[in-house]
């Protein structure tokens, strides 16, 4: 059984953005190991990026399965013996997924990683002999990747209860879309535009923004709207639903997608040829709403967001996010300046895609470091300036990325937009989290009225 979700704006909270990859062991002695830290350190919040199991790269946001965990998470070293009496009812609640996402990772295997697309056409099309005799062929494989998916299963919920019994809420993160040869457009086919064969027609991305001028050119396949509206979005209202079984509050990533999505046809070279799709954002979250009553959900509403984003948002009552890194352009109206928050906002100095708060500072040009200074004050000890103004802020809930805890530069940037080489690494240093630095953080997160 999941424990209940908790609430997270009854009142003002600190949290601190923290990708599980960036520990030792997470689903383990690692995490229970920040878990105490956030805890010693005044923080009730952990925001994660998204737990699915990965392609090469790492993304996060390149899922293989909206309902799998990835099996690196694991803490090996507390894996189920034996047999497990829990083991059954977990098949039984999987049924749903898990018998199509074991046989597609081991089919995955057995082909070098080719995408399903390129597979021989009997098992590309699903045929029921061809996907039997596979099963039987790939059985070992199968059964591990079954007994992977109940050890995650088992370590997060011990996770998460060690985590509530601390006063520590989890706050998740649900990509937009789902990486192109995955076990969802395998077994989903109708639900994406696709070719025949079921390799993307059209992929997600962008335009020309603030973190890459040619924009952003994602790859993953889009959705066939009317075909999930047909179906009254019972697929993404499990995908959905499998994230707030694990987590206290989600945030929807690309929200402004909801509205409307950048299409771009497959095989361009960059995303600024793509243009702009209407999406039934409305119809999709009034379901969800229906589902899930308390709607613990906040909305990614960075980039291009123009006025039926914001109408969507203040419809159903949804809090988005301010990034200190994006107010000192000029604009005494730029919505993520401080003064512009409203307390149902979550407040943060920079997401996972921007630089560290030191390496931003360091790269800024003379006029917006002057802008910088005069806002925070003269010569401003960074990144301490910028955390204690978005923790000061009126936002119920402020997150801070565990790069700006740490003080550290632009080493330890997780990711950067548009680019493919050396994102998704970066690990928490070893002995990093002191107890010194809980006690200071707690001393700065009570002075804010966040303990």
């Amino acid at each position: 059984m999941n424990p209940t979700r908790q609430p997270v704006f009854d009142r003002r909270r600190a949290g601190v953005l923290l990708a599980l990859s960036a520990l030792d062991a997470p689903l383990g002695s690692g995490g229970r190991a920040f878990i105490d830290w956030l805890s010693a350190g005044g923080y009730t919040v952990w925001q994660l990026l998204p737990v699915g199991p990965t392609g090469a790269d790492g993304s996060p946001y390149w899922v293989r399965s909206d309902h799998a965990g990835d099996p690196a998470l694991l803490d090996r070293a507390e894996l189920p013996q034996g047999d497990d009496p829990r083991a059954a009812r977990f098949l039984a609640e999987s049924a749903r997924w898990l018998p199509d996402y074991a046989l597609f990772e081991a089919l995955d295997r057995a082909h070098g990683g080719a995408p399903f697309w390129l597979w021989p056409a009997p098992l590309r099309e699903r045929e029921p002999g061809a996907l039997r005799r596979a099963r039987g062929e790939l059985a070992a494989d199968i059964e591990r990747i079954k007994r992977e998916q109940f050890a995650f299963h088992l370590q997060w919920l011990d996770l998460r209860e060690y985590a509530q019994a601390r006063g520590v809420r989890l706050f998740g993160d649900l990509p937009f879309y789902v990486a192109p040869s995955c076990a969802e457009t395998w077994s989903h086919r109708e639900l994406f535009q696709l070719t025949p064969a079921g390799a993307p027609a059209a992929v997600g991305g962008v335009p020309p923004d603030y973190f890459s001028p040619a924009g952003q050119l994602w790859g993953n396949p889009l959705y066939d709207w009317a075909a999930l509206g047909a179906q009254d979005f019972a697929w993404w209202t499990a995908r959905v639903g499998a994230q707030l079984a694990r987590l206290d509050l989600l945030r929807l990533d690309h929200f402004r997608g909801l509205a409307g999505h950048w299409a771009v046809p497959a095989g361009a070279a960059d995303a600024s040829g793509g243009a702009w799709r209407p999406s039934p954002g409305g119809a999709l979250l009034g379901r969800l709403r229906r589902e899930f009553t308390d709607m613990p959900l906040v909305a990614e509403d960075l980039g291009v967001i123009t006025d039926d984003v914001v109408a969507l948002m203040r419809h159903f009552k949804l809090p988005g996010m301010r990034v200190l890194q994006f107010g000192f352009d000029g604009n005494p109206a730029n919505p993520h300046l401080p003064y512009e928050y409203t307390r149902g906002c979550v407040a943060y100095t920079g997401t996972h895609d921007n630089d560290t708060a030191m390496g931003w500072y360091a790269g800024l040009d003379p006029g917006t470091r002057q802008r910088v200074d005069f806002f925070l004050g003269a010569a401003p000890t960074m990144p301490e300036a910028l955390v204690r103004a978005a923790l000061g802020s009126v936002a119920r809930l402020a997150v801070i990325p565990a790069q700006d805890v740490l003080g550290l530069g632009s080493e330890a940037r997780f990711n950067t937009p548009g680019t493919t080489v050396g994102n998704w690494r970066w690990k928490v240093p070893r002995g990093a989290l002191t107890t010194e630095l809980a006690q200071r953080c707690a001393r700065l997160n009570a002075s804010l009225g966040r303990s």
